[in-house]
């Protein structure tokens, strides 16, 4: 448990403990923050406390506008002030729970705060997250004769995107004049995909959450990797278990289009 409270349904407990990069009003300075309930821990105002072999020596990295220099300090540093961070937000430490002065520095309500992209990006790459995503759009553009290409079991397919089109998740973003196809769901990508792959139609916008979850918050839902077939090659294959057991919700948001204009359901 946390000295700060934590609703029940909060994505936020202290087993998650995800790092952001945020500013305030008061601060506009972009800087590493953690979430715990309905507040940002502000690392930068606590780095001192970072105390231990690796983070001692490193303790400007919460002093950082990104991520970055933090993730490439490497999995030592990741676990020490994971460690260290639970220990400072547990109901038993008194180290931070009980210096008025510093939590109120420290904490700042996740309402007030805006939220910025949590790394510098300068690629990435696409792919499909599965065998049934890989052949449920195979039949959309090829059809389900030919629709997951041989390839695909054996090695990872993907491309690289548009890394200046990453945005923080809630950005507005404006559809792209495109080339239409009226009578296909993907009506720009499907359209613009022979030969070379998407353009405008997988481009134009990307959002990710201004949030990174610590691999060490998803350690106790790993379970066994599947068996695949054909196997692959020994550089592709886990010997840890890296495939997790995670419950998602989804909600969408449709628009009816009547004889009356139009309406969201």
């Amino acid at each position: 448990m946390s000295f700060v409270p934590v609703a029940e349904d909060s994505d936020f407990p202290i087993h998650n403990l995800p790092y952001g990069v945020f500013s305030t009003k008061g601060n506009p300075r972009p800087r590493i923050g953690v979430a715990i309930g309905d507040q940002i821990l502000d690392l930068s105002v606590i780095k001192h406390l970072f105390t231990g072999p690796v983070l001692s020596q490193h303790q400007d990295v919460f002093d950082q506008p990104t991520l970055n220099s933090f993730m490439g300090l490497g999995q030592a540093a990741w676990k020490e002030a994971r460690r260290l961070l639970q220990n400072l937000l547990s109901a038993s430490q008194a180290r931070l729970r009980d210096d008025t002065e510093l939590r109120k520095r420290a904490f700042t309500p996740q309402a007030s705060a805006t939220m910025h992209l949590p790394a510098t990006i300068g690629d990435y790459t696409d792919f499909y997250s599965s065998r049934h995503h890989a052949t449920n759009v195979g039949v959309m553009f090829r059809g389900t004769e030919n629709a997951l290409m041989p390839n695909w079991l054996h090695l990872p397919v993907g491309y690289h995107s548009r890394a200046s089109s990453i945005v923080v998740s809630g950005t507005p973003i404006r559809r792209p004049m495109g080339q239409m196809r009226p009578d296909d769901s993907r009506d720009i990508q499907k359209w613009e995909y022979v030969p070379l792959g998407p353009f405008l139609g997988k481009s134009f916008g990307t959002t990710i959450s201004p949030w990174v979850v610590p691999m060490d918050a998803l350690m106790p839902f790993a379970v066994p990797n599947p068996e695949q077939d054909p196997k692959p090659l020994p550089y592709l294959r886990h010997a840890q278990p890296y495939t997790f057991d995670i419950n998602l919700s989804v909600t969408l948001k449709g628009t009816v289009v009547g004889s009356k204009g139009v309406s969201s359901s």
